[in-house]
């Protein structure tokens, strides 16, 4: 091995081996798994020499040992940057980073296209009755159509908690599609920048009275947890749909079984959960207007590979020096330029 090799590891997955491939044109990069089971003894030698931890955005499935907290960053005296497969970096102590002066980075924008069509299918699909016509034919016995009268996108409103990569995807497709009125609440972009993105912006409590459908796109943040829960639940009107493929702890499950128990709103739409995947007799599950999935929104062959690509694409920019586009921590950038030349011994961009 090189004296100057640059050394990136991963544990157990990648979104995509397209994220290898574009790694192993580089000579001087050096890829590495580890996997959650994987010895301290064996382990340490690649977590002591890394640049780079390109890790899974999923609580469940990263050993806690492995994601990334003050403990794991005294065992990686080397490392630069902690890179997100997805948009999500659950798996990161943000703060943690920052007081090392390590980059933390995401994928942001690389599967809004399969999220904002998954959480569209989710809307069309409710609205439809969709789901529980199905179950209903098959199961057998008599299907009275009268009863499962449903309704239409046209013209009615939408409410965006936040409008970022996915976001902003879904106010465009409804808007364009369904020439609906989309609200966002967006705490991070001002009114004008909102507008930019087709929508009004609006405080969340006016947003959730509003709306026919509210749909959460922010990420998961000590801001943003627990974010909608019974006073959020009890504001929505009781015929709006409650839409989720962001990530879970943002919405109490507790309160939102609660207002469906009690009809205060008309049925939701789950791609994310607290654990995951949920268990089967989770107490969601077992509405009729509930339709599930298991945090596969952005899991489509498309998404994966974009991820995948700009994953590997931004770990070589941060590997040269220069300044990765999706920095979740921009406010370490001093720290980091003084951390990167004396890991690297050279210059990062200024």
């Amino acid at each position: 091995m090189a004296a100057n090799t640059k050394r990136v590891f991963y544990v157990k997955y990648l979104s995509s081996m397209l994220f290898a491939d574009i790694l192993a044109q580089r000579p001087d990069v050096q890829l590495d798994k580890l996997e959650n089971e994987t010895p301290d003894d064996e382990a340490e030698p690649i977590l002591s020499q890394a640049h780079v931890y390109q890790i899974g955005a999923s609580r469940q499935i990263i050993a806690p040992r492995l994601q990334v907290h003050a403990k794991l960053l005294a065992r990686t005296p080397n490392l630069i940057a902690v890179s997100s497969n997805g948009a999500g970096y659950d798996t990161i102590d943000v703060d943690d980073c920052t007081a090392q002066g390590i980059a933390v980075v995401n994928q942001s924008g690389g599967n809004k296209e399969g999220v904002a069509e998954h959480a569209l299918a989710m809307m069309l699909s409710l609205s439809k009755r969709i789901n529980e016509t199905d179950r209903r034919l098959r199961s057998g016995g008599d299907l009275p159509r009268n009863a499962f009268i449903g309704r239409e996108l046209l013209n009615r409103t939408i409410g965006v908690i936040g409008i970022g990569n996915v976001g902003g995807r879904v106010a465009e497709l409804c808007k364009g599609l369904f020439k609906m009125r989309v609200l966002a609440f967006d705490p991070m972009l001002t009114a004008e920048q909102i507008k930019a993105r087709g929508a009004e912006k609006v405080e969340l409590e006016e947003l959730l009275a509003q709306s026919d459908y509210v749909s959460v796109h922010c990420p998961l943040t000590k801001q943003s947890r627990g974010l909608m829960g019974a006073a959020q639940f009890a504001r929505m009107r009781p015929d709006a749909y409650f839409i989720t493929t962001a990530r879970g702890f943002i919405h109490d499950e507790t309160a939102l079984a609660a207002a469906l128990a009690d009809k205060r709103i008309a049925g939701a739409g789950l791609d994310v959960w607290e654990d995951e995947p949920p268990p089967h007799d989770h107490p969601l599950m077992a509405f009729e207007n509930v339709i599930v999935s298991p945090h596969t929104a952005g899991s489509t062959i498309e998404s994966r590979e974009n991820m995948a690509r700009y994953a590997a694409e931004q770990v070589l920019e941060i590997l040269d020096g220069r300044k990765p586009e999706r920095l979740i921590n921009p406010e370490v950038w001093p720290a980091y330029r003084e951390r990167f030349a004396r890991i690297m011994g050279y210059a990062a961009d200024a």
